[in-house]
Order: structure tokens, then C-alpha cells, then sequence
């Protein structure tokens, strides 16, 4: 036995990394990014800023500034702050760090297929996982999920609203169902990564019920590149989960960044409603084409079911055009592709050699 067996967990040595698919000289389709970068003025303001930053320095923890700027322009109740996270992928593991326990196995429960990093980090901080099914036409199954509370008695449940991978959003009524089913049982997080294009949130609903979390991200609004997630939620519960985050997990660049685009998040804002238009004309055309299923999405990005999903990914692939295959993430996403939302000369790069290659 090597240093490393000894050292390194059993589950761990047998996972496979976290794949992220080389995508340069492609059209890149598959990771719901913003197509749009800022206006050549706005660069130019933003370089004057991080010419600014004090990068000999450690940022300030408390982050008091951008804090206050992300709630008042995010909409976050009035009395409820927000803790940042480095993406929410960061925030997703210090959940599930401050609530597995020593004691007893604590539970993770939410609706399947979903997001890797709900598995993941269940995974990582020894928090058992349970998945509920989604129904075969990808919405909410609210008797099992209520069912598996009762049974499993989770600390944590995810509702991803819009739901990844299928751009789903959950009736508000069976959410709200979920989080009155697990009052005295945990947390319910409402993951809203992709808010900018649902234009729905639960961020209203947070003084009404005290075991809700909302759960954000700036990735899909424009900034994937700095790495940002927040989230909000009664200021006793953001305490606990701040007793777990590094003091300065968020860095000084991307500090600055955020603040500028909380300063500017008309801009934002703009091109969240430009992508929105776009993918209804998306969803219209795919539609029209033989043997094509779309499922109805709020969110920047289009599942699609196909009989030939396999070869016409290989297919688009030979072609330069990046999109997500599904096929072996869940059995219930068999054939299944899903293609980022981008601009309208991106959509129609797709859309013609989709085209060719379902033929």
C-alpha cells in the first residue's frame, strides 16, 4: 500500500475529477455563460478601478461595501444581509461542512437529476445523499419529495429555481409545501444560480420563513470569470454558516469587480433580457425541427431530447460547437443535450449546424 492509499480516503482515490471540456477554438455552448462582454466604456472605467486595488493587501473580511450594494440591488429584505462565497460552488460545500455532524449522519436531500456539486459536497464533508426523482416530463414529484422527508429527515434540501439541468422552474406552491414540511426538521435552499432569466425569486419570501436560504450567483448574469456567489437568509443562520468560511475567501479583484457591476447592473440587466428574447426564438425554431423535444426552460440554457443525441454531439463537435451531453449524468436524461442560450449570431451558428446534423 502507497503513501497515497494511506493518506487519501477510499471514495476520494475513487473519483474521477471534476471534468470541464477543453473548449478552445469552439463555439462554447456548454456552461450557460453570458456571450456578452462589457461596453468598451465600461471597460475602460473598470480598468481604472482595479488599477486602484490594493493587491499587497488582504481584503477586508466583512466586505462590508459590496454587501451592501448586492442587497440593494439584488432585492434582499430589508433587516437580511447576504455572506459571499468564491462562486456558489464554495457555498454549497461550507453548507454542507456546518451541517454533517459528529454525532449522527446528517442528510442531503433534493430532486434528481441536479447539480453535481449537491452530490459533491455531501461527499466530501461525509453527509449522506438522497435523490427524489423528478417525474418523466422533469417537473417536481412534491408527494415523493414529501415523502422522503418524512422518511429520511434531512438537514438540508436544494430546490434549484430554475432547476439545472432541465430549466425547470418549480411551482411556488409546492416549494413553499417543502419548506413548511421541514420547519422542525432543517433548511431548505432555494439555489436561484439562474435568476436573471427566470424573473421569479424566493428572496421575497425569506422573512416568512426562517429555515429558507436563497442562494445566488453573479456567473450567470456576466461575471463567471470572477467568481462570485452570495447568499441570504436570517441573520442567526448566515452567523453559523460564516463561522466556517475562510476570512478572506474573496479576493480584492473580484471585490471590485462586483462592486462596479452592482453600480452598473442595468447593463446587466439588459443583456440577461436580451438572452431571455433569445431563447424563445431558440426554443421556437427547435421546435420546428423533426424529432426534436424542448423542454420548457426560465433559465439561459435548453434541454433538448433527440433519438441520436450520441452522434449528433460527436457530430457537433467535429463542427466546433461545444453543447453539454446529459446522456450518462441520470438515466432520465437519456439522449439529451443541453445548449447555452448565447447571442443571436451564436444561436444561428448553432442552429444551422444543429441542422446538418440531425439530417
Amino acid at each position: 500500500m502507497s503513501f497515497i492509499d494511506q493518506a487519501i480516503r477510499p471514495d476520494i482515490r475513487a473519483m474521477s475529477a471534476y471534468a470541464v471540456a477543453e473548449s478552445e477554438g469552439f463555439l462554447k455552448l456548454d456552461t450557460m455563460e453570458n456571450p456578452y462582454t462589457l461596453p468598451d466604456e465600461l471597460k475602460t472605467e473598470l480598468g481604472q478601478r482595479l488599477a486602484n486595488v490594493a493587491l499587497n493587501r488582504y481584503p477586508v473580511p466583512s466586505y462590508t461595501r459590496l454587501k451592501a450594494k448586492i442587497c440593494r440591488q439584488m432585492g434582499v429584505p430589508q433587516g437580511y444581509g447576504v455572506m459571499l462565497g468564491n462562486g456558489s460552488d464554495e457555498l454549497i460545500s461550507l453548507i454542507a461542512q456546518a451541517c454533517a455532524r459528529k454525532d449522527m449522519r446528517a442528510t442531503m436531500l433534493t430532486p434528481v437529476p441536479c447539480f453535481a456539486m449537491y452530490v459533491l459536497s455531501a461527499q466530501f464533508a461525509g453527509m449522506d445523499f438522497v435523490g427524489v426523482p423528478l417525474k418523466a416530463d422533469f417537473t417536481l414529484d412534491i408527494d415523493a419529495m414529501l415523502e422522503a422527508i418524512e422518511k429520511h429527515h434531512p438537514t438540508v434540501v436544494y430546490l434549484a429555481q430554475p432547476h439545472n439541468p432541465t430549466g425547470m422552474l418549480f411551482e411556488e406552491q409546492d416549494v413553499i409545501r417543502i419548506i413548511k414540511a421541514m420547519s422542525d426538521k432543517g433548511i431548505v435552499i432555494s439555489d436561484e444560480a439562474y435568476q436573471p432569466f427566470a424573473e421569479a425569486s424566493f428572496m421575497p419570501h425569506l422573512p416568512d420563513y426562517p429555515n429558507l436560504v436563497v442562494m445566488r450567483t453573479v456567473s450567470k448574469l456576466g461575471l463567471a470569470g470572477i467568481r462570485l456567489g452570495y447568499m441570504s437568509a436570517i441573520p442567526e443562520l448566515l452567523a453559523e454558516f460564516d463561522k466556517v468560511r475562510p476570512p478572506y475567501n474573496i479576493n480584492v479583484l473580484t471585490e471590485a469587480t462586483a462592486e462596479f457591476a452592482m453600480d452598473h447592473i442595468d447593463v446587466f440587466n439588459g443583456q440577461a433580457a436580451i438572452i431571455r428574447a433569445e431563447r424563445s426564438k431558440l426554443t421556437d425554431a427547435l421546435r420546428q425541427l423533426p424529432g426534436v423535444e424542448v423542454f420548457t426552460s426560465r433559465a439561459n440554457f435548453l434541454l433538448i431530447r433527440l433519438p441520436n443525441a450520441e452522434a449528433v454531439f460527436e457530430k457537433l463537435l467535429a463542427r466546433k460547437i461545444l453543447v453539454k451531453n446529459m446522456g450518462k449524468m441520470h438515466a432520465s436524461l437519456h439522449n439529451c443535450l443541453r445548449v447555452t442560450v448565447s447571442s443571436p449570431e451564436e444561436n444561428r451558428q448553432f442552429l444551422d449546424q444543429f441542422k446538418a446534423c440531425i439530417q
